[in-house]
């Protein structure tokens, strides 16, 4: 389902990229349109997050949660990041949908269904908030659910290229 590493740094780019060596305080890597290119470094204070193309991901300067569900976050937005990348699965996003689509009748069909559940936003039932007091602070509610949506719109398009996929190992077998 993953194709490539990607590196989410704090300010919520994302980075696609193979990466070659996390040390103490950096990473290393390659841009994943240019494998063959340079190579590059970036701080692991600036990064919140990486997802390797095996599915598993590192999180780096987790902020901590205080005992008590207040706003006394110290960067509420980070922390939304951070929650919904562990919390958001994208359960109902409409990837499997798009997928079997995809995959049964034509990319050019499936394409539509992309691109509608990749465009609405997850709706509040399916965002797995596990502390709703926290959702209370508009910045961390705002980062929560941009990351949220990020998370559904990759799985959205990952499942629309499988189906490509399978759509096209279809054609080929069929011949």
């Amino acid at each position: 389902m993953f194709s490539q590493d990607i590196i989410t740094k704090k300010s919520g780019d994302d980075i696609m990229s193979k990466i070659l060596e996390v040390n103490q305080s950096e990473i290393r890597y390659k841009k994943y349109d240019n494998i063959t290119g340079p190579t590059f470094t970036i701080l692991k204070s600036d990064v919140m997050m990486v997802r390797y193309e095996n599915g598993t991901k590192d999180i780096f300067n987790e902020v901590s949660s205080p005992s008590s569900t207040s706003t006394q976050m110290e960067n509420p937005s980070l922390k939304g990041r951070m929650d919904a990348s562990k919390n958001y699965t994208g359960r109902n996003s409409g990837a499997i949908w798009t997928g079997v689509t995809t995959a049964l009748t034509s990319p050019i069909l499936g394409i539509i269904p992309a691109i509608a559940c990749s465009a609405a936003v997850p709706s509040q039932r399916n965002l797995e908030i596990t502390d709703p007091e926290l959702m209370k602070n508009p910045d961390y509610n705002a980062a929560y659910k941009n990351q949220a949506h990020k998370t559904k719109k990759a799985r959205v398009w990952s499942s629309f290229g499988i189906g490509c996929a399978v759509w096209g190992l279809f054609l080929v077998l069929a011949q």
